[in-house]
């Protein structure tokens, strides 16, 4: 199977269906993107890692990653390799005592999981050339821009300083976006995290 690694543009929320969130990867040798419409809990446990929040507790795959770290798993590559009825299909692939296993999974856990672990994502040719999306194509459609990528900072380097209501906003965003997540308020620090991304983008 012929594979190209990818590697994660950002996160939206998904026009199609409530409470979901369209997941962009981008290919790192090329100029194709995939999107992959995921759930709103995997949403938040990929974007918390990217954004190096630490929940008070751990999520689901943080306690695999800690169950995989006590019993020396290694988690090698992840790899999105089928696609059938608009629905993707993914394998983590695990190395323990020298042995390799591939284990099925989603591609919102397996790339929660890559997160937490450093493990590079990979898409199969077959899949990207069926539903990836070229940006001339993208711009022919006259498609949304990019989505920005999360944690990334919003302006060039050069640019115009954000104005000063709009830096006491972010950073009181950002107090409230802490505070959900020590209470463990999941939803609103999901809708917080958009709202930061929100200003980023228009600043």
């Amino acid at each position: 199977m012929h594979k190209v690694q990818v590697d994660i543009l950002g996160l939206s929320t998904s026009p199609h269906a409530n409470g979901a969130y369209a997941l962009i990867l981008y290919e790192l040798e090329g100029d194709r993107r995939l999107p992959i419409i995921i759930g709103g809990f995997e949403a938040q446990a990929i974007a918390l890692k990217l954004e190096n929040i630490k929940p008070p507790r751990p999520f689901t795959h943080d306690l695999f990653k800690n169950i995989a770290d006590a019993f020396s798993l290694h988690v090698n590559e992840i790899v999105i390799d089928e696609l059938h009825s608009e629905t993707f299909y993914a394998k983590v692939v695990c190395e323990v005592n020298g042995e390799i296993h591939e284990i099925d999974a989603r591609p919102s856990d397996a790339i929660a999981i890559a997160v937490r672990f450093g493990a590079p994502v990979f898409v199969s040719e077959d899949i990207m050339a069926e539903a990836g999306i070229r940006e001339e194509q993208k711009e022919e459609e006259g498609a949304e821009p990019s989505v920005p990528a999360i944690g990334e900072s919003a302006g060039a380097a050069g640019a115009e300083e954000k104005p000063k209501g709009a830096e006491n906003r972010f950073e009181s965003l950002q107090a409230a976006l802490s505070e959900a997540v020590q209470s463990e308020n999941y939803e609103e620090a999901a809708r917080l995290r958009d709202e930061i991304s929100r200003l980023k983008s228009s600043s």
